[in-house]
């Protein structure tokens, strides 16, 4: 009888170590976001139980920012960039308009095995606070095509679970 119960304690103990609904999980987004068109490329950590998870993600909103300072000049058919204030030339780097914002989200879901996870969330970033709902559909066993939509923020991409 001992030999029984060292082994329920041993199955017990085991699955209390072992965090099963708990993964990294990476995505990459086409996104509408902060007013402005661009990628959502995040990491998050899941936890969860009974296929419920909580996943705190920060990520990186890549996009084209406005730049009205410096501009691609022809030049005769030879492209460089120009500052728009002083009439010199500047590095080609000063004309790349690409901008980033830091964000972080929250998601709720809850996963109905080989058919769809659903759920919802809140994204936070510097410009506003955007709560908005969320549906997965697995395309392999840890990749899923996943989307959002809140009031002024629209992604689509894909979830990818280690």
């Amino acid at each position: 009888m001992k030999a029984y119960v060292a082994a329920a304690l041993a199955a017990v103990l085991s699955c209390a170590t072992t965090p099963a609904a708990a993964q990294i999980t990476l995505e990459g987004n086409g996104a509408r976001a902060d007013g402005e068109w661009g990628g959502e490329l995040g990491i998050g950590y899941g936890v969860g139980a009974a296929g419920f998870k909580v996943t705190p993600i920060v990520g990186a909103f890549v996009y084209a920012g406005d730049n009205d300072r410096y501009y691609e000049d022809n030049n005769g058919g030879n492209p460089r960039c120009r500052d728009g204030d002083t009439g010199r030339y500047a590095k080609s780097s000063y004309c790349d308009n690409t901008a980033v914002n830091i964000y972080g989200k929250v998601e709720a879901t809850y996963s109905i095995p080989l058919i769809a996870t659903i759920g919802a969330g809140v994204r936070f970033s510097e410009r506003d606070t955007t709560p908005y709902g969320t549906v997965a559909l697995p395309i392999t066993p840890g990749l899923k095509v996943k989307g959002n939509i809140g009031d002024g923020y629209y992604a689509v991409g894909l979830r990818l679970g280690l």
